[in-house]
């Protein structure tokens, strides 16, 4: 009897592992609306059973295969032309059609969040950019964000591919868009990009194993991630000592939105500014803030929207008691569209909840604050009044590890969203990402050429372009020449040109103090273009790049500095004299230098260092004013000559 029972269990098991694999299934990649990489031999592959007869039928020609023991299946078509839409048929067990296929350029984009940033999020500096976006020719596949920190995936946990059509292109990443719509128009190859980023992610979660084997350091918390315990034990993170009653947001309960609450209490405060620079001193909690505005009649004709700037950390609006928006976290601008009927003529009362958890909260400053209806607007900055709602009370650590994100460990993100790619034909990478890595500079310089030639050799593409942005200004501006973190990271950034077939776009006079995700993504992206006519297109007519440092020759009491990339010659975008150049003497102590172009180099002097031996430009966190472009309009790159 346990014979026969054991017999049957056995018989149902291997049905059912039968049925599991049995009909024949595709990676998402290879999908409907896919584009193929011309020029390059295309694999096509999946899973069915094992020994299953499978029959791809492509372009007027048959392959066929079996499947391996294993259950994996590959077949690689030859080379093509660019083409298309075509379709292809996949039989086996199942029969699969695919559709509307192109055959083009392909392109992993990949980084962290100026790389995810989408369209919708620069919605109003490209209104009119988005309105047109209607080329079939480019398209988007945008890989779900998952990790793994113990190995390699083998397909991706979700994506589609992507039309440029106005309904699809608030999804897709702005840099990458205009990077594809420049080479488009430039030559007329469908163009495929495959987004595999995630924000505020670092170098090493997108590196393999293989490729982290000579930093020992980052190495070791790889293989201690492979313990799942040990990952487990330090996602349960810290415990705290919590108080036992929890301090409640009185404006919740007091309704502090309402149009009927009467106020008490309140005081006065500035929008946009953090309430930090305003008499409250360390305040984490929530903070209210509140003000009636005379609207109109002529502005609820048309539809209303609000602009809010951007606020620290997240934020929830309220126009005569109706919530009209909210955010989570502190980088989106806020733009919120009133849903009709919500303004009436005469008072309106605004009511913004802001939640600040660390750091200065309030209102970022230099950012757009209006009410805008057609063509009308009104004016939302000045004096606000605010009441805080709640004071978030410090919580003690008494054990446990410490915060644990995944999607920041070495590997985890290349085991998850570039592994399952390797297959895929493509042409080269984009690569938009570093702000994670500030603080490690000299480590960084040689992170990311060890990740180049990693997924070359993973891509079986040892040639393949890697294009990369330089990170742009940020932060504070320093009218007198200092040490920069950010600028020793942009010079770690400048090293992997070293590496052959590699370029970089400057972004340098691009950048926004406030914010790290500056606006300005068509330029990054048309950049990244004009690198890839050099580097992918080999059009040696293209001047790619700005001005970057060549030599520094040293004559008395000056140093002129020689460039390469001058194109048409070397001018300044704003017709004043270069600026943001520092000279020193042996004791590298930097001034302020004079500099004048002459015959498309750059003097400089200065009667405070009678014998310069160092230079540097652009040297700074933001620099204020780096001026010098060559005549195509493309800015020098910041560079420095005494470095350690």
């Amino acid at each position: 009897m346990m014979k026969i029972k054991s017999l049957f269990i056995l018989t149902m098991f291997l049905l059912v592992g039968y049925t599991s694999y049995s009909e024949v299934r595709l990676p998402k990649l290879i999908s409907n609306g896919m584009v193929l990489q011309r020029n390059a031999k295309i694999k096509v592959w999946g899973w069915a059973s094992a020994g299953e007869k499978l029959m791809v039928k492509f372009n007027n020609r048959s392959f066929k295969t079996n499947t391996a023991t294993d259950g994996k299946w590959m077949i690689i078509l030859p080379p093509m032309k660019a083409g298309g839409p075509f379709t292809m048929q996949i039989d086996g067990t199942n029969h699969i059609l695919l559709t509307d296929i192109l055959i083009g350029d392909v392109w992993i984009c990949s980084g962290q969040s100026n790389m995810v940033h989408q369209m919708k999020l620069h919605s109003v500096r490209y209104a009119k950019e988005i309105a047109a976006a209607n080329n079939p020719a480019i398209r988007h596949f945008w890989v779900a964000n998952a990790t793994n920190m113990q190995e390699s995936q083998q397909d991706v946990p979700g994506g589609s591919w992507k039309k440029t059509e106005p309904v699809n292109i608030g999804e897709f990443s702005a840099v990458a868009y205009f990077f594809a719509d420049a080479l488009y128009q430039k030559y007329h190859i469908p163009i495929g990009l495959i987004n595999a980023s995630w924000g505020g992610t670092p170098i090493e979660a997108w590196m393999s194993d293989e490729s982290l084997k000579t930093f020992p350091d980052i190495e070791n918390i790889a293989t201690r991630n492979r313990d799942t315990a040990f990952v487990n034990k330090l996602k349960r993170g810290p415990v705290h000592a919590v108080p036992l009653h929890q301090p409640e947001d009185r404006g919740l309960t007091e309704k502090w939105f309402a149009p009927d609450y009467i106020p008490k209490g309140w005081r006065r405060i500035a929008v946009p500014g953090y309430w930090e620079d305003q008499g409250v001193h360390n305040l984490d909690g929530v903070v209210w803030y509140r003000r009636e505005f005379n609207i109109p009649q002529s502005m609820l004709t048309a539809p209303a929207k609000v602009f809010m700037g951007r606020i620290v950390d997240a934020d929830v609006m309220y126009i005569n008691g109706k919530q009209v928006g909210t955010t989570a976290y502190m980088y989106p601008q806020r733009r919120y569209t009133i849903p009709e009927g919500v303004l009436k003529p005469g008072k309106n009362l605004f009511v913004v909840r802001v939640t600040n958890n660390a750091g200065k909260g309030g209102f970022v400053p230099d950012k757009p604050y209006q009410l805008i209806a057609g063509a009308d607007t009104v004016d939302l900055t000045g004096y606000w009044q605010y009441k805080v709602g709640l004071v978030k009370v410090p919580q003690h650590v008494f054990s446990g590890g410490g915060s644990f994100n995944a999607q920041n460990q070495p590997t985890a993100l290349y085991n998850s969203m570039i592994a399952p790619l390797l297959n895929y034909g493509i042409k080269g990478f984009l690569w938009y990402q570093g702000e994670a890595n500030t603080g490690k500079a000299d480590q960084y310089a040689n992170l990311q050429p060890a990740m180049i030639a990693d997924w070359r050799q993973k891509f079986q593409n040892p040639d393949a372009p890697f294009l990369f942005v330089q990170l742009p200004g940020f932060m504070d501006m320093n009218y007198l020449p200092s040490e920069s973190q950010w600028a020793a990271f942009r010079e770690a950034q400048a090293a992997s040109l070293s590496v052959p077939n590699t370029a970089m776009a400057v972004a340098i006079d691009i950048g926004e103090w406030n914010d790290i995700h500056p606006d300005a993504k068509k330029e990054v992206g048309e950049r990244l273009a004009l690198a890839a006519q050099k580097t992918a297109y080999h059009d040696n007519e293209v001047v790619a790049s700005g001005p970057v440092f060549q030599s520094a020759t040293i004559d008395d009491n000056k140093i002129t500095v020689v460039f390469k990339s001058v194109g048409l010659g070397l001018v300044t975008k704003d017709n004043e004299e270069p600026q943001e150049f520092a000279i020193a003497g042996a004791d590298k102590v930097f001034v302020w230098a004079k500099a004048k172009i002459e015959n498309n180099t750059v003097v400089l002097t200065s009667d405070e260092v009678p014998h310069p031996m160092y230079v540097r430009y652009a040297w700074a966190d933001d620099p204020v004013n780096p001026n010098l472009i060559n005549k195509e309009g493309l800015p020098a790159a910041p560079f420095r000559t005494d470095k350690p």
